[in-house]
């Protein structure tokens, strides 16, 4: 293959297997079910205790529903994540109960749940008899919480619940344990970016701040890129396939201006642009077949079609003949004086009087004689062509010149050359300079840096925010001095969006540049920045499964209702919702009575 060049996968997801709990899930206690609710992909699995906790979560999926008439496979009824199969038919038909990472639809997160829970061998019809650690949003809404609680405790009526925030629980992941490690965490997911403080172990909520840029976002500014570069291949730019250039050919410049300067060296280009091919059918450049060849298939497809033709005509040949026995058989009940069961007869056919059933067997009859002369023409006209497709074989005794003839062949000898006729050569078919395979290549080039840079600049898609490095030194501005030197000296990078080659040393160059001089900071990348999440949220519900203080239980949520949250290391600051009093709202509806009087006798002055 040439150099440069790749494949697209284009693979569907297989569908997952519904698996079976082990028996260390029905112990004597029962064992927590963590669920990483991911905007882009969900994962659930079991936290199991002891010296292994169990391998990556059993079941991973895209966070996306389908309803269809029909579903995928043929199946009826909503379709969820890897049961979906291919996405981009269904593209138009996808559903996802996230608005940016916020869930707000309550029937579709309650299809992904139960999705979960049936793939993880859990039966959800009466109740889901485990408890659960459900990752959420940063500064996550208190209706989506609400939400969730509801459908948790209600409609599965879990005993007890801990929401934590995905990248906290990543944090806790990768640091010591039973440390109060300070950080700041650069989390960057499918929807929107987030820059996290973490002082002493614990989120300080106030100084957060959010960029709403993520890999969504970079996958559909490639897509544009990428058609507007091939407009001929406009719907192969599939989003599906976007997102497979993102993860796997993309990388973040060190120094965005000089890595497009490094792009306009020809040698660079060549060496560097990744050609990307796309499906194609090597029969659009026509037949190099010769005449005779052509004639051939011809012939063939014509054999083909009669031979399909004759089967039908077999087929309808053999249902009317046994529509035509069955009216014969009524019509001998009548013959034979069963007037009883003959009008029974006569009404399962639909027929009202023996005069209908004997004009239906007259042109059944004749219908059946037709096709039997067709089947009969049709079978001789397919002998004779295989007669005539036959060599010939001429007469023998034909081949024997006369004496006038051969005389008549020495008159013209002189006239031809004595030399041997040359050979007649075969036509060679010339093949077309058109190289087919090179025009469904995508050369992606400089389109590998410019679409994860929106990150750092999102005025490339004329977004109006700040950027990473902007937003980074803004929150470090909010702390003194000292405070940022232990922030800085604990940059976490996790999220899906950070996997980036060059990610790390971009972050390294930027604080480089807004640090003071001589001044050290340390920045660590996840070990699995997509995974990192869900073992976080599992050690976690190990170390406090016995630790009451961490968990919401039915009792906490009927009384202090659906967005009561209690905190811990990795949890959201759970803020109530404040109701004004009554008397406040009293004196609140007399200020506009005592406004309005204050304005009328304004007019009065006036007039």
């Amino acid at each position: 293959m040439e150099a440069n060049v790749f494949r697209f996968r284009d693979a569907p997801a297989a569908p997952d297997p519904v698996l079976e709990t082990g028996p260390v899930v029905f112990g004597s206690q029962p064992v927590p079910l963590v669920l990483d609710n991911g905007s882009f992909q969900a994962r659930a699995g079991w936290a199991c205790p002891g010296p292994d906790p169990g391998p990556e979560p059993r079941l991973q999926f895209r966070a996306v529903c389908a309803r269809g008439r029909g579903g995928a496979r043929g199946a009826a009824g909503p379709q969820v994540g890897n049961a979906l199969g291919s996405l981009e038919p269904l593209r138009w038909m996808l559903r996802s109960p996230f608005d940016r990472n916020v869930p707000v639809n309550l029937e579709l997160q309650e299809l992904l749940l139960d999705y979960s829970f049936q793939h993880l061998g859990v039966s959800s019809q009466g109740c889901v008899d485990h408890p659960i650690v459900l990752t959420e949003a940063v500064c996550n809404p208190l209706y989506s919480r609400q939400m969730m609680s509801e459908l948790l405790f209600e409609c599965y009526r879990i005993p007890k619940v801990a929401y934590g925030i995905d990248s906290l629980f990543s944090f806790y992941h990768n640091m010591p344990k039973n440390s109060l490690s300070s950080g700041l965490i650069i989390s960057s997911g499918y929807q929107c970016t987030h820059i996290l403080p973490i002082l002493e172990g614990r989120l300080d909520a106030r100084n957060c701040k959010r960029i709403n840029l993520g890999g969504s976002q970079a996958a559909g500014y490639l897509q544009r890129l990428l058609q507007l570069k091939y407009p001929g291949h406009l719907a192969a730019v599939t989003l599906s396939r976007t997102e497979e250039i993102l993860r796997e050919h993309s990388y973040i410049a060190e120094d965005y201006s000089a890595e497009l300067q490094k792009w306009r060296c020809p040698d660079y280009y060549e060496n560097s642009v990744h050609k990307m091919q796309l499906p194609f059918s090597s029969r659009l450049l026509g037949s190099t077949l010769t005449a005779e060849g052509k004639q051939g298939r011809r012939q063939q497809q014509l054999r083909r079609l009669q031979e399909l033709n004759a089967r039908r005509r077999e087929e309808k040949l053999q249902l009317d003949q046994e529509r035509l026995d069955r009216l014969l058989c009524v019509q001998e009940l009548l013959e034979d004086g069963h007037m009883d069961q003959f009008h029974k007869a006569l009404m399962e056919l639909n027929m009202d009087s023996p005069e209908e059933l004997q004009s239906y067997i007259q042109k059944l009859s004749s219908a059946v004689e037709q096709a039997k002369q067709k089947i009969l023409q049709a079978e001789a006209s397919l002998e004779v062509d295989v007669v005539d497709s036959k060599p010939e074989t001429p007469d023998l005794e034909q081949l024997e010149p006369s004496l006038e003839e051969v005389e008549s062949m020495n008159d013209f000898e002189p006239l031809f050359s004595e030399e041997a006729p040359e050979v007649e050569k075969p036509v060679t078919t010339v093949q077309p300079v058109f190289n087919l395979a090179a025009y469904h290549q995508l050369f992606v080039g400089t389109e590998r840096i410019r679409a994860p840079e929106i990150i750092f600049q999102p005025s490339l898609i004329g977004e109006e925010q700040a950027g990473l490095a902007e937003t980074l030194q803004y929150v470090l501005d909010r702390y003194p001095k000292d405070v940022q030197e232990t922030l800085v000296q604990n940059v976490f990078l996790t999220g899906g969006n950070v996997m980036y080659p060059g990610m790390k040393a971009r972050v390294e160059k930027e604080l480089l540049e807004m640090r003071p001089f001589q001044s050290s900071f340390q920045v660590q990348l996840a070990s699995n920045p997509v995974l990192d999440a869900w073992y976080g949220a599992r050690d976690w519900a190990l170390d406090h499964l016995e630790d009451s203080g961490a968990w919401v239980t039915r009792k906490d949520y009927e009384e202090k209702g659906g967005e009561y949250l209690k905190e811990h290391c990795a949890s959201n600051i759970y803020v109530p919702i404040r109701l004004p009093k009554q008397a406040s709202r009293a004196s609140e509806a007399q200020a506009p009575s005592r406004g309005l009087g204050a304005s009328g006798s304004g007019t009065g002055e006036q007039t």
